[in-house]
C-alpha cells in the first residue's frame, strides 16, 4: 500500500500537473474574476518553477554535496541503489542518465575502497512485470571486471525503505560489520541515509549523478523560462515529500 500511495503522490507533486489543472479550471470556470485569479496563479507558478537559478540553488542546498568516506580506508561493502537503468519492451537493460552511480561504484571497487558490492533494486513498475534492476546491474558489473563472488543481489525491493530492509538481511547473513558505503544520486542520498540508519546500518554517503552544482549563471538563467527545469522539480519535491512521509510512517 505504501508503494502505491507514493506513486500516486508523485503524480500530484509535479508542477507541470498543477499547471494542467489550472488550465482546465480556467476553461471550466464561468466566473471572470476566478479566471483572472487562475491566470495570475498560472503565471506565477510557471515563472517560478521554470527558473533555472531558483531550482539549481534550492537543489544544491538540499542534496548531499560531499562524500563522507575516507579513501585511505577499506570498507566491507558498497551498497548501490537502483534507479539508474531500466528495461525496454524486450526486457533488454539500458543505462539512464543517472548511470554515474554505476561508474562510481565500480571505481570504488577497482580502487580497493570497497571489498564487495551489494546491488539493491527490484522493479519500480506498478505492474511488476519486468526483471529486477539489480540483475542487469550485476551483469554489467561483472563485465566491468568485478568478481561475481563479490557481488550480492537484492532484486525484490520497490522503494528506498525496502532497499534498506532487504540489504540488511544480506549484510546480517554475511556477518558483515563496520561501515558501509551508500552510493546513490546526490539528491536522493539525504532520504536514503535516514532510512538506512533507521534500519540499523552504519553507512557513509557517497553521492553520484549530480544533477545540480553551484555554478556561475548567465543572464538567461535568471530570467528565461526553461521547460526542462519545470520537469526537474518533480524529483526534487518528491524527495522532500518522501522524507516527510517516511518520518510520518516511522521509516526514517
Amino acid at each position: 500500500m505504501f508503494f502505491y500511495l507514493s506513486k500516486l503522490g508523485y503524480f500530484f507533486l509535479q508542477p507541470v500537473n498543477w499547471l494542467i489543472f489550472l488550465i482546465i479550471l480556467r476553461l471550466l470556470s464561468k466566473n471572470e474574476k476566478t479566471k483572472k485569479r487562475v491566470l495570475v496563479l498560472f503565471i506565477v507558478i510557471a515563472l517560478f518553477f521554470s527558473n533555472e537559478y531558483i531550482h539549481n540553488e534550492i537543489a544544491c542546498s538540499l542534496q548531499k554535496n560531499e562524500s563522507e568516506i575516507d579513501t585511505k580506508k577499506q570498507y566491507e561493502a558498497g551498497i548501490l541503489l537502483g534507479g539508474l537503468s531500466g528495461y525496454d519492451k524486450n526486457n533488454v537493460g539500458h543505462f539512464s542518465i543517472a548511470c554515474d552511480r554505476f561508474i562510481q561504484t565500480n571505481k570504488l571497487y577497482q580502487q580497493g575502497i570497497i571489498k564487495r558490492i551489494i546491488v539493491s533494486s527490484g522493479s519500480a513498475s506498478l505492474l511488476q512485470n519486468e526483471p529486477g534492476e539489480a540483475d542487469f546491474l550485476a551483469e554489467e558489473l561483472i563485465k566491468s571486471g568485478v568478481k561475481p563472488s563479490d557481488i550480492f543481489i537484492e532484486n525484490k525491493s520497490k522503494n528506498t525503505f525496502e532497499n534498506a530492509v532487504f540489504s540488511k538481511k544480506i549484510t546480517d547473513s554475511l556477518h558483515l560489520k563496520g561501515s558501509f558505503v551508500l552510493i546513490s544520486s546526490a539528491f536522493h542520498l539525504p532520504r536514503a541515509l535516514m532510512v538506512f540508519k533507521k534500519a540499523g546500518f552504519n553507512v557513509l554517503a557517497y553521492p553520484a549523478a549530480f544533477e545540480s552544482t553551484y555554478k556561475k549563471y548567465s543572464f538567461t538563467d535568471y530570467f528565461w523560462p526553461s521547460n526542462i527545469v519545470l520537469s526537474e522539480w518533480g524529483k526534487l519535491i518528491k524527495e522532500q515529500a518522501g522524507i516527510a512521509m517516511y518520518k510520518w510512517f516511522g521509516k526514517a
